[in-house]
């Protein structure tokens, strides 16, 4: 067990052990992180599948038959489009529902639901036998992504030190990058089994699901969560055990004080627009935003199809797939070890560098050499393939699992669930954006789609450079004092907020 120091502002430290207990804890939640991984990863494959396409996308089949295609345009249709988008939408509408069932219930609870509508979804993908059936269970599969994706990030910064609190939530986009190439392997081998490897694929969602509901009835509640329900006794007791010490006094005053000024506000999204809320908030969005138009989803939904669309055959296609994916996993590995060392900033101002340069030279390498028929050359498509491959190295150590962590740890408690709410549900708005539009995109825009993500690449490094605040080793419940008032263009709001608050004492 390593001790750690949670610092509690000016005060004195928190007191903390790595226990073996909260270390199960994590990796039983972040397996919520597999599900919605997993499902990223089969969703390119899958479409890319002949038996999967003529069963129920019909018109695409025949478009990759021919002889001369189109190589940006032969996956464009939005039924198709859809198939993968549907789940992300539906998320969206359920990340709010998840947020009130987090503040009522707690994240253990949520967790379970979410692994409830993902077994049913998965049934209803896997069994379909028309696109209604298809769809339906897209959206149930849907709810479970939002309900998981609002409950495991939360989950993990509540029960974490502060001075491990960001490789240990980054645990979550470990997950998901793990659950990605698990899938793009399950990909790989299904697609030579006829005709229902597609449905084998669709299955294997069903297996970290069911790791999730059976896992969680072991890992317990949050502290915060207790204490935030009235259980104090209970969430000291909690706090005690995960923190692996006795001296747990300070930190667990400092909770329910967190916890009182949280139960005086009535209507937490209202509470979202007073002036104090606003830079988490503001902030919370637009790393949504911007983790989804740096590219990668584009990527990584459809890597088999933009591997054969720079000349890979099928097989090909979903090996080279294969080796982004086990990048992505190894390259997370260094954000989990580097994000509480050189802290937030640092990963998110070189990684924009970073991605910004392997996006331009892809997009160039294409429109110089990639035609609407035809294919690249081995060489350039290799050189393709390598750039992606370093591009995917940049997003998993920064903007991946920080446009997760950042959100989850910087809105107070009387706004943490409904502000992660928001930041949910624009994930997925963004996320939806993205997969319905992206193959469009890549049709009309040709080899330019790589430009236009460069573009957001520069505003979204610029963002990072001037007004995202350092929150390293900063206690979750100690963000106003240390990072927000301190910092020289949030502050402003925190100011307001306290003139407003004088004004009412004042008129009293």
């Amino acid at each position: 067990m390593a001790v750690v120091v949670s610092s509690n502002g000016s005060g004195p430290a928190f007191e903390a052990k790595m226990t073996v207990y909260v270390f199960v804890c994590v990796i039983i939640a972040a397996v919520g992180g597999l599900m919605f991984g997993y499902d990223i990863g089969i969703s390119g494959g899958v479409t890319a599948m002949d038996d999967f396409l003529k069963k129920f996308f019909p018109s695409v089949w025949e478009r990759k038959q021919h002889a001369h295609e189109n190589n940006y345009c032969k996956y464009d249709n939005q039924f198709l489009q859809l198939f993968t988008s549907s789940l992300y939408l539906a998320a969206l509408v359920a990340s709010f529902l998840a947020s009130a069932v987090c503040s009522k219930l707690g994240r253990k609870p949520t967790m379970q639901f979410a692994s409830i509508f993902f077994l049913i979804g998965v049934g209803l993908t896997a069994g379909a036998v028309n696109i209604v059936m298809l769809i339906i269970g897209r959206i149930l599969l849907g709810f479970g992504v939002g309900f998981g994706n609002q409950a495991v990030p939360l989950f993990l910064s509540e029960i974490a030190p502060a001075q491990l609190r960001g490789g240990l939530n980054i645990v979550f986009q470990l997950m998901v990058t793990i659950g990605i190439l698990i899938a793009n392997l399950v990909n790989y081998f299904t697609a030579t089994v006829h005709p229902n490897g597609w449905r084998i694929a669709l299955g294997g969602a069903g297996v970290p699901a069911v790791i999730l509901l059976f896992g969680s009835l072991i890992i317990c509640e949050t502290p915060t969560s207790l204490i935030e329900r009235n259980k104090h006794e209970e969430g000291k007791e909690t706090l005690r055990k995960i923190r692996g010490v006795e001296n747990i006094n300070e930190e667990y005053e400092t909770i329910v004080h967190a916890c009182e000024i949280a139960s005086q506000v009535k209507d937490p999204y209202r509470k979202l627009l007073k002036p104090a809320s606003r830079p988490p908030f503001i902030i919370g969005m637009l790393l949504q935003l911007f983790q989804q138009f740096t590219g990668i989803n584009a990527i990584m939904f459809y890597a088999p199809v933009l591997f054969q669309t720079v000349g890979f055959g099928n097989d090909a296609a979903l090996l080279s797939a294969v080796i982004t994916g086990t990048i992505n996993v190894l390259s997370t590995f260094v954000g989990i070890y580097l994000v509480d060392r050189t802290g937030r900033r640092f990963l998110l101002l070189q990684s924009s560098v970073h991605m910004l340069i392997c996006q331009l030279i892809i997009g160039i390498i294409l429109a110089k050499d990639l035609g609407t028929t035809g294919s690249l050359g081995k060489a350039q498509a290799l050189v393709v393939v390598i750039f992606v491959c370093v591009y995917v190295m940049g997003f998993a150590w920064s903007w991946g699992p920080l446009g997760w962590l950042i959100p989850s740890e910087t809105f107070p408690l009387e706004t943490r669930s409904a502000g992660f709410a928001v930041a949910v549900s624009c994930n997925m708005f963004f996320t939806f954006v993205i997969a319905q539009a992206f193959l469009s995109m890549l049709c009309g825009m040709r080899s330019g789609i790589f430009f236009f993500f460069s573009a957001w690449i520069i505003v979204m490094g610029l963002f990072a450079m001037f007004f995202i605040p350092e929150t390293k080793g900063v206690a979750i419940d100690d963000m106003r004092e240390r990072v927000w008032k301190p910092h020289w263009f949030w502050n402003r709001y925190m100011l307001a907020e306290d003139d407003h608050q004088d004004v009412e004492k004042r008129t009293e």
